[in-house]
């Protein structure tokens, strides 16, 4: 038998599909909307059994919801939720794999032409009335490159695979050797960098791999090296990476996501060999209305009692015997 209406806490604004799916099945109290935050959360937390996040929940936010039992995750990426706190408390956390996998993968190989061919610098020199006095220079090509991607699960596959029909020749790094995959691996991240020209990030976030791209990488990188980042900010060092793009230690970076989001640094910001996103790698009206189903769809099937569809890795579960 169903559960009987649950209470869920919203910590932030969702997309309508995810605000609108619970109406009249679960009591849903939305701390963004609070005029005092702490004091909603003092007066429903205890009775809080699921939580919709787009962002952070840490071990001290669970702490104040002692009855809690599921976080869902609107996005893949988790590591602003402490799932090891989670798992402690036997909290079970959901994402939202899989449903942005192309999406991601298309923005990364855009992102990546759009840099190389410097593509929105183009445009603006055409938009600045510069044609008629001057071609537009010439600009470095995705011809004859090798591409290095870091991570290489499901949206760095899709990655691998659209570079296929580019025919370029592919590496990859990651935690292990992937026997199904005609790749060349590199058992180090800096071996990597020093044998491509092109180093697309798409690696977790988390403590384990922040700052992962660091001087040192960049040097290896070499002056016609182009970073891609689609991943998580906290995987490049920023200062590092502005200081590689102003000496030329690099040729260019294209960004989708930064250490401090919304925030980005004005110096980096500045630099003129970069193309710069904010953070819409999974940003289509498509993509994110999918997304929004399978947190409605974790968060469903959880309090009907058959269990989350999309648990991550860190907080397994199976159905009791």
């Amino acid at each position: 038998m169903p559960d009987a209406p649950a209470e869920i806490l919203f910590l932030r604004k969702m997309h309508p599909l995810v605000e609108a799916a619970f109406e009249g099945r679960h009591v849903v109290h939305r701390l963004a909307e609070a005029a005092d935050p702490d004091a909603l959360l003092a007066e429903v937390g205890p009775q809080i059994r699921g939580l919709v996040v787009g962002g952070g929940a840490d071990a001290a936010l669970m702490d104040r919801l002692p009855k809690l039992e599921l976080i869902a995750n609107f996005g893949v990426g988790y590591d602003a939720v402490d799932a090891g706190a989670a798992h402690a408390r036997g909290i079970v956390v959901t994402n939202t794999p899989d449903v942005l996998t192309d999406e991601v993968a298309d923005l990364a190989i855009g992102l990546t032409l759009a840099t190389l061919r410097r593509l929105p610098q183009a445009d603006r020199y055409l938009r600045a009335g510069h044609w008629p006095k001057a071609p537009f220079p010439l600009t470095a090509s995705l011809r004859g490159r090798r591409v290095g991607i870091l991570g290489l699960g499901r949206i760095g596959r899709a990655i691998a695979h659209r570079l296929e029909s580019f025919g370029v020749a592919i590496d990859y790094h990651g935690r292990r050797r992937q026997a199904d995959v005609p790749y060349t691996y590199h058992d180090s991240l800096i071996g990597m960098a020093r044998a491509v020209h092109i180093l697309i990030v798409v690696a977790p976030g988390g403590p384990e791999t922040r700052g992962l791209i660091d001087a040192a990488v960049l040097e290896a990188l070499g002056p016609e090296g182009i970073l891609i980042n689609v991943a998580r900010g906290t995987l490049v060092d920023e200062a590092a990476l502005t200081a590689a793009l102003k000496a030329g230690t690099i040729l260019g970076a294209g960004l989708d996501v930064f250490e401090n989001e919304p925030h980005v640094p004005e110096d980096l910001a500045a630099l003129d060999n970069t193309v710069l996103l904010p953070h819409v790698g999974s940003a289509s009206e498509h993509t994110r209305a999918a997304m929004a189903q399978l947190v409605v769809d974790n968060v469903v099937s959880w309090f009907e009692g058959r269990g989350p569809l999309t648990p991550v890795a860190e907080t397994p579960w199976s159905p009791k015997s």
